[in-house]
């Protein structure tokens, strides 16, 4: 019985691994697509890569600084596009394992943890969230709850956004609003490097006791982090609070847990490098950026996020089940 159930695990491992493989190389593909479509296409409605952005104050409002002055559309996206880049490559190559090290024991020994690869820690959690998002979407639409994006009026503007608000946010809604509490209430040192390191990776001040507490204002900034989706801004409509309270409770679980970098990350994947492909569709296609969504291809990349979110959620189950069968074994050994 072990032995069949440990080669399941083995074709799973294998499978995983295959999964998370490819996640990630679409991920490398969309790199180039973003400069490609803000530089190439004409996707922008009277808006260029060279127009100036003086609307930038209020695309940075949650954050608290004003528009710098001559600032074009094209620089805002390459800086936000350079800092992505060297997330990513950070996450594949390290300091933390590198994403070979976790794929060689998931194909060779069918071990599926992501054993401290930012990257599959990245691609797990990132299905997950769209899985759950699905999942949210799918029950909403039989109550008849619409989840509308708002009108941006210009697809380059909106595509820039998309791209920034990543990095705006997790700093916003992760950094100050968890990051900075917790470091307050829970440690006691003063250093700048402890400071810095406190906000990089809130878990590293907090006692196995106090992860309780700590969980609870990860849920309220992700409340708050859902009513901002439809009450600020150009806001979407009622049906997005559900979704993006849900993916705020995850993501924030990730960087209570994970760090900044894997929570900058998956908002990225739910951002930027969804809506590459979207764009590149929508241009390739002649259709509209809401009309790429249902498109094939885009399909496909559901389906593909969608098994790897179910795989993901196998290794938690897994991994979960294994601690406890080690734990209930230590148990059951002492006299």
């Amino acid at each position: 019985m072990d032995s069949r159930y440990d080669r399941a695990l083995h074709v799973v491992g294998i499978l995983y691994a295959a999964l998370v493989s490819l996640v990630f190389i679409l991920m490398l593909i969309s790199l180039p697509l973003g400069p490609y479509i803000v530089f190439h296409l004409d996707v922008g409605d009277g808006l260029s890569s060279e127009f100036p952005f003086r609307g930038l104050d209020l695309l940075l409002a949650e954050a608290g600084f004003g528009s710098p002055s001559g600032l074009e559309l094209g620089d805002l996206f390459i800086v936000m596009w350079s800092v992505y880049v060297i997330l990513l490559a950070v996450s594949m190559l390290g300091p933390k394992k590198s994403l070979i090290k976790f794929i060689l024991p998931a194909v060779m020994e069918g071990r599926m943890s992501s054993g401290g690869s930012y990257a599959a820690s990245v691609i797990k959690w990132f299905s997950i969230v769209v899985v759950v998002s699905v999942a949210i979407t799918f029950v909403q639409d039989g109550f008849g709850i619409a989840t509308e994006p708002p009108e941006t009026g210009d697809d380059l503007l909106q595509f820039v956004n998309v791209t920034s608000s990543p990095i705006l946010e997790e700093l916003g809604f992760r950094v100050l609003l968890v990051g900075l509490p917790l470091y307050l209430a829970y440690s006691h040192r003063m250093s700048a490097v402890h400071f810095l390191r406190s906000l990089w990776r809130p878990g590293t001040n907090l006692h196995p006791d106090d992860y309780k507490r700590a969980i609870w204002l990860v849920v309220g900034t992700s409340v708050l982090f859902g009513l901002a989706h439809i009450l600020l801004g150009e806001p979407w409509t009622t049906g997005k609070f559900a979704q993006a309270a849900a993916s705020g409770m995850i993501i924030g679980w990730v960087y209570l847990r994970y760090g900044l970098l894997p929570a900058i990350l998956i908002h990225w994947a739910t951002n930027y490098f969804i809506f590459t492909y979207a764009y590149f569709v929508a241009h390739a296609a002649e259709l509209s950026v809401e009309q790429a969504f249902a498109h094939p291809l885009m399909g496909s990349l559901e389906i593909l996020f969608l098994a790897t979110g179910a795989f993901s959620l196998l290794v938690i189950v897994t991994t979960w089940h294994r601690s406890r069968s080690g734990r209930m074994a230590t148990d059951l050994s002492v006299p």
